[in-house]
């Protein structure tokens, strides 16, 4: 069986994580990259998201919890004559309010179809709301309001978030009763909705309905519900289930992968540390005519960037550029990380120089990485000299940046500087991460400076910096080093 690798569109580049526990995104700016390929937006959580179907008039919120519309449905109800209120507790509409709504439009007939499709936009968004409620009050609808038509929207409206296979292959029969038959934006809404839900195997009930529509309507899926799929396997089953699921689709749909494919898999290995496989991944992409792009070699860097060695980084960000793909700021962020932090300064600098002069600005992130491999080296000052070059150049430092600084002069024991630089964090609110407060607990404690460390140890609970059993952890194992310590003869 021919395996295959995949792509994650709209995703942002996963974080790496500083030692000092600043986290590296190495594209802070671009969090949420959507992709316009064939018209469909992915986003890297779909099962979360909320998600607007524009096809066949159809607007969909797969967010229940997002009351936004529920406001202007309400006033679209009372202004054709139908006053509905909503429950005092949840603020949304019961079934019984909408069933009455729906017995007071017998009177008005024209305005039939219109409000009622509004009320079951409303009821069905509405927290409260449970599948066969939504059912009932639809059902409802049928047999009260003769000149009810529903729209295929209507129909859309039925595949509520977390709902079961049962629910949405009980909602797919009902439309083609109605004269509509389901097509590929059905299938997308079901699936996602059935992949939402609390099933013990959400994702093999969802390839179930799949195969049900396609045998019995024809349908076969579009390439955005094709990757999301991939996606919601890669989650949730082993690497040689998610190949064999891809096999199984090529088969029997003739669905192919695509570079949004591709970077799936190869996310996903990554993910694992299965870099061997990244990169055969990366081979079969070529001969299967499909040119990779800088988030591809981004994610594999990022994946030898977590195991440490930066030779393979480096061997991979000069693959990149021979093959005529140019590199982006996440691609110079990645590998100036992966430089710095084994001891190759020198050569990350040299690298941010070549970003420069492509036209990349760098960013905290960049300059971060540098401080790091500089206070791993012991050059705190030279670190220290980064902050006013970054400003300068109008590159404000973030909470990172500080905490790299801060556990740096720590562990320099320059605890006066490290004391000057805590006033910055605290003026500027920036929160401690775990590894900045640990150590300057230890070396305000070392110096017997014990109510600073006290200081130290509100502020980071005043601010959420850290879970406060974490906090009261820390200080306790600071304080019991302490003792014994002093106990030792250690420290003062």
């Amino acid at each position: 069986m021919k395996r295959i690798g995949g792509r994650v569109r709209g995703c942002a580049e996963a974080g790496l994580s500083l030692r000092n526990g600043a986290a590296l995104n190495p594209n802070p700016k671009s969090r949420s990259r959507s992709l316009g390929r064939n018209g469909a937006a992915l986003n890297p959580n779909p099962v979360s998201e909320s998600r607007s179907l524009g096809r066949n008039g159809a607007a969909l919120n797969l967010n229940p919890k997002s009351g936004s519309r529920s406001l202007g449905l309400s006033l679209s109800l009372r202004r054709n004559g139908v006053a509905v209120s909503p429950t005092p507790e949840s603020g949304s509409l019961s079934l019984q309010d909408a069933i009455s709504a729906v017995d007071s439009l017998k009177c008005n007939p024209t305005a039939a179809t219109t409000t009622a499709e509004s009320l079951l936009q409303s009821y069905a968004a509405a927290a409260a709301s449970s599948s066969d409620n939504v059912f009932d009050l639809f059902s409802h609808m049928l047999r009260t309001l003769p000149s009810f038509s529903p729209s295929r929207s209507a129909f859309h409206l039925l595949f509520l978030p977390s709902s079961s296979a049962s629910q949405a292959l009980r909602a797919l029969r009902l439309m083609s009763s109605h004269g509509f038959p389901p097509d590929p934006a059905t299938a997308d809404i079901a699936v996602r909705s059935i992949c939402s839900s609390s099933s013990s195997a959400p994702v093999e009930d969802a390839v179930s309905v799949l195969s049900y529509l396609h045998l019995q309507n024809s349908v076969v899926p579009d390439r955005y519900t094709y990757n999301f799929l991939v996606k919601q396997f890669c989650k949730h089953r082993s690497v040689s289930a998610v190949y064999s699921f891809v096999s199984q689709l090529r088969d029997s749909l003739g669905l192919v992968p695509d570079l949004v494919t591709y970077t799936i898999l190869i996310d996903n290995v990554c993910t694992s540390k299965n870099l061997r496989e990244a990169t055969r991944l990366l081979s079969e992409l070529h001969e299967a005519g499909i040119k990779p792009d800088a988030y591809v070699y981004n994610t594999i860097m990022k994946g030898f960037c977590t195991l440490g060695p930066a030779q393979e980084v480096l061997r991979v960000f000069n693959k990149m550029k021979d093959q005529g793909v140019e590199p982006d700021i996440v691609s110079f962020n990645t590998l100036v990380y992966a430089l710095s932090k084994t001891g190759r300064v020198k050569d990350a600098t040299k690298y941010v120089h070549v970003m420069e002069e492509m036209g990349h600005v760098p960013d905290a992130v960049t300059y971060t990485s540098l401080m790091n491999g500089m206070c791993r080296e012991g050059d705190v000052q030279g670190a220290l000299r980064l902050l006013p070059q970054m400003e300068a150049k109008g590159c404000a430092p973030n909470a990172c940046t500080y905490n790299t600084l801060l556990h740096g002069l720590c562990k320099s024991r320059l605890l006066d500087t490290a004391m000057q630089l805590y006033s910055v964090i605290q003026a500027k609110a920036f929160k401690l991460d775990s590894a900045s407060y640990a150590t300057f607990l230890r070396a305000l404690c070392r110096h017997g400076r014990v109510s600073d460390a006290f200081h130290v140890f509100d502020y980071a609970v005043t601010t959420n910096s850290l879970p406060h059993v974490t906090a009261y952890s820390t200080l306790e194992t600071t304080l019991k080093w302490l003792n014994k310590a002093r106990s030792q003869g250690l420290v003062l």
